[in-house]
């Protein structure tokens, strides 16, 4: 998404045309979004049949946005999540047996199965962890960036968070430290409407990519149901933190499909805070991240409808997978509270 118009001049430079994935990048960037749209649609179902030990928030409708921004990391990168952070893990690499075991609370998951659904993390690959805390993520990317620019070896720090959290005092703070000693931190806001149950609208004053502007921090607001739209501008975000440019700031305009949590119906009580018309509208094919990406894909002849069926049939034959892992792991150790949370007395 752009703002303003320009005209050619007679004479003028023509300005280069913006980047492209390869047609292999392109199915790649496919094959994982539509890993974790089936991931969180098994979460979903699971939830509803009561199987899950707690709550999950899901990623549903948001995955173009994980699987853009993290294609340009890798695992010597940093990112930082959200509550609603299983999109980001899988997205950078996670481990998607892992992290089903670890939401199933058991001891085969990432963290031990202490962690669950709100906490996946893999400091391996750079996934500093998800978090329950609104705008939590901010302070930690920045310091993970402070520690890059330290460390010189041209690593880059990410934090997804939502719109709600662009209402934390927090940002401010981010924005002025990583602006000031040009931090090679990449912000991407997650801007899916709703904070919680209440639309972004009733609690959110002004553009929320004005916040980054008025520090002089480069800044790029897109389509975030459009992989490609996403890609390129985390690209340029990321060259630029690389090279040494400092901060950047991506707003990704998107949508929620899914409630802030499921079973919500509990403690709505009956209530609702959106029509359901207005879900299906984003649903329909001209705006789902997914379909946009696959009609993409067989428009450009990346790949041919045979290839998309068999990556279709992988993957949910990798969360099938990763279910019976986790349904057949080890229930965690309670025990594990006390040796994890405080550190051992000495003599």
């Amino acid at each position: 998404m752009t703002t303003g118009t320009s005209e050619a001049r007679p004479g003028a430079a023509v300005a280069p045309q913006a980047p492209t994935p390869s047609g292999a990048q392109a199915v790649a960037l496919y094959e994982r979004m539509l890993l974790i749209r089936r991931v969180e649609e098994r979460l979903r179902d699971e939830s509803a049949a009561g199987h899950l030990p707690g709550a999950v928030h899901l990623y549903i409708g948001e995955e173009a946005i994980a699987a853009g921004v993290c294609a340009h990391l890798t695992d010597r990168d940093y990112a930082t999540s959200t509550h609603r952070g299983h999109g980001h893990f899988l997205a950078k690499g996670g481990d998607v047996d892992a992290m089903m075991a670890e939401i199933w609370a058991k001891a085969e998951g990432i963290c031990r199965g202490m962690g669950g659904s709100m906490h996946v993390a893999d400091l391996s690959k750079g996934i500093l962890g998800a978090n329950g805390i609104v705008g939590a993520g901010l302070p930690i990317a920045t310091g993970a960036a402070f520690g890059a620019k330290l460390d010189g070896a041209g690593a880059v720090a990410v934090c997804f968070f939502g719109d709600g959290a662009s209402n934390q005092g927090v940002l401010m703070e981010a924005l002025n430290v990583a602006t000031l000693w040009q931090l090679p931190l990449v912000l991407v806001c997650e801007n899916n409407t709703f904070s919680e149950f209440t639309p972004s609208r009733e609690v959110t004053a002004g553009a929320i990519a004005d916040r980054a502007r008025a520090f002089g921090m480069p800044t790029e607001e897109v389509d975030g149901n459009d992989v490609v739209a996403v890609w390129r501008a985390a690209g340029a975000a990321v060259a630029r933190a690389r090279a040494g440019g400092g901060p950047s700031f991506v707003e990704a305009h998107t949508y929620r499909l899914q409630g802030h949590f499921e079973a919500e119906s509990f403690v709505l009580s009956g209530g609702r805070y959106r029509e359901e018309e207005e879900v299906a509208s984003w649903r329909d094919d001209g705006k789902d991240a997914i379909a946009r990406a696959r009609a993409y894909l067989l428009a450009s002849r990346a790949a041919d409808t045979a290839r998309l069926e068999a990556i279709e049939a992988e993957v949910a034959r990798r969360v099938d997978a990763a279910v019976a892992f986790a349904e057949a792991g080890t229930p965690a150790d309670p025990g594990l509270a006390e040796t994890l949370m405080f550190a051992p007395e000495e003599g």
